[in-house]
């Protein structure tokens, strides 16, 4: 059972949260690059996004696959691959920080509109 917000703000807080602990999987993997037996881990996390209800939300989880857990991925690990990822991850943040800034924005027009 996943936590699912109404409030925009905790949704985009558990979207960057997410892609934060992705980010973390990112630098642990490599990290251990060389260590032995060690086992490629990735946060996946569509079944979060896919029931936002918005656009952001949907292309997200096009792009993400389907669970909010740190999970071991049975891949070789390539360096190359890895920044690939971290680099994708960074763009996503980028975009969850827009939508928490637009959302800030929208809350603040309000509150003037309203005084």
């Amino acid at each position: 059972m996943s936590y699912l917000p109404e409030n925009p703000i905790q949704k985009a807080q558990l979207m960057l949260d997410l892609i934060a602990n992705r980010q973390e999987a990112i630098a642990g993997n490599v990290a251990n690059m060389d260590t032995p037996n060690y086992v490629r881990k990735d946060v996946e996390f569509s079944q979060y996004l896919n029931t936002m209800n918005g656009s952001l939300e949907t292309q997200l989880s096009k792009k993400l696959g389907p669970s909010g857990v740190i999970e071991p991925r049975e891949q070789t690990l390539s360096v190359t691959d890895e920044l690939a990822i971290a680099q994708k991850n960074s763009m996503l943040y980028s975009v969850a920080a827009r939508q928490l800034s637009s959302v800030v924005t929208q809350m603040k027009t309000v509150i003037n509109v309203g005084s």
